[in-house]
């Protein structure tokens, strides 16, 4: 009896790390497949109001809004908002600085980035409203071939990249591959319908879907992409609109990782249609980002399982598992460019995600701004 129960267990924990990680992508290029909806990218010029809300961000800001100001985009149809949020540092003084560019600096007290961003849009006067985070770098063309694709009326929002700069120093987080599987998952849902997450650092949304965001909100870009499927249009994902990061040190991503997973607890509080697995957004929302919450203890069933399965298949099964966490463990240690760093280092950002999602779960017992962390990159 005692086999069977093992048996049962170890095969519904394997089954459902085996469609997360293979069965959902598959079932995804099938589907993008088999009818693509294509997007009529037509570029208008439209009014954009860039909404950048920043706390403390002097290192970053002046670079940032020089940026900004070097897009490809008609000057007279942009609005600048620059949301400080209770900064105690030279953000304020930088950005007014731009005064004479005609970047507009609003203050507020200090409230978290999503109360930061209800004032910006509450400001909002353009069609369009143009979604960015301080740190990151703009491609000149990136805010027009995000309006391009808002030139499709079926298209309600729109999603850019991240391209990372590399440094030297060492430290980072190996996010490449993660990344790579990421962007594809984002082209074969926007192929099928709709993506349902945004890049944080660069998306754009029609003005008249944007909804206000909870004020304890930890990952607006899924709630704002989220608002907008929910009014009946598509978000889709832009690969020419650019952004440019560094990496992250690793315990920064690491963090960053525990809050935008946690962020997903307060989605589906706020989306309960989520919850209604038979509909096609939902469906998709659970086997694209839920999901990911529940795998490490599919994880967990699996690995206690597999000790009671009969002995041949128990010594398989805990010597693989034992096998793909001895190479995650010993990756730091691997020469770089070998294939068996390929391979250790897909294996260690598969078990740092997988440890993420574990503690993701704090949400559940702390606020929500106690997972808020500023992030320390190299450059």
């Amino acid at each position: 009896m005692t086999h069977l129960w093992a048996i049962l267990l170890f095969s519904l924990g394997a089954a459902f790390v085996l469609y997360m990680v293979v069965g959902y992508p598959l079932l995804l290029t099938v589907l993008a497949r088999w009818r693509p909806r294509p997007v009529d990218k037509r570029f208008e010029e439209r009014t954009v109001t860039v909404l950048l809300a920043v706390h403390n961000g002097e290192a970053w800001l002046k670079a940032k809004l020089e940026s900004i100001l070097s897009l490809h985009y008609p000057r007279r149809l942009m609005q600048i908002l620059v949301i400080s949020d209770g900064s105690t540092d030279r953000t304020d003084l930088i950005a007014a600085e731009f005064a004479g560019e005609g970047i507009e600096l609003l203050r507020v007290p200090r409230g978290g980035k999503a109360a930061a961003l209800n004032a910006g849009m509450a400001r909002a006067t353009g069609d369009i409203l143009f979604f960015t985070d301080v740190r990151q770098a703009l491609e000149p063309d990136a805010l027009r071939h995000l309006v391009a694709c808002l030139g499709d009326p079926a298209v309600g929002g729109v999603s850019g990249q991240i391209l990372f700069v590399k440094t030297v120093g060492g430290g980072e987080a190996d996010v490449g591959l993660y990344w790579r599987f990421e962007k594809w998952l984002r082209d074969q849902l926007t192929a099928v319908d709709s993506l349902l997450v945004a890049t944080g650092c660069i998306y754009a949304i029609r003005r008249k879907l944007a909804r206000p965001l909870p004020a304890d909100a930890l990952i607006d870009d899924a709630y704002l992409p989220l608002a907008v499927v929910f009014q009946g249009c598509r978000f889709i994902f832009e690969r020419r609109a650019v952004a440019y990061d560094y990496p992250a040190q690793l315990d920064m991503e690491f963090r960053r990782k525990v809050r935008t997973l946690a962020g997903l607890y307060q989605v589906a509080a706020s989306y309960p249609r989520l919850l209604k697995l038979l509909t096609p957004v939902a469906f998709h929302f659970f086997s694209y980002k839920l999901g990911r919450l529940l795998l490490p203890y599919a994880l967990l069933i699996t690995a206690a399982a597999g000790f009671w399965l009969p002995d041949g298949w128990a010594a398989a099964a805990t010597g693989a598992q034992a096998l793909f966490y001895g190479l995650a463990a010993a990756d730091h240690w691997i020469p770089a460019g070998t294939a068996v760093k390929r391979l250790s280092a897909t294996c260690r950002t598969f078990v740092v995600l997988m440890a993420a999602a574990l503690c993701a779960g704090v949400i559940l017992f702390v606020p929500a701004g106690k997972l808020w962390k500023p992030t320390r990159v190299q450059g």
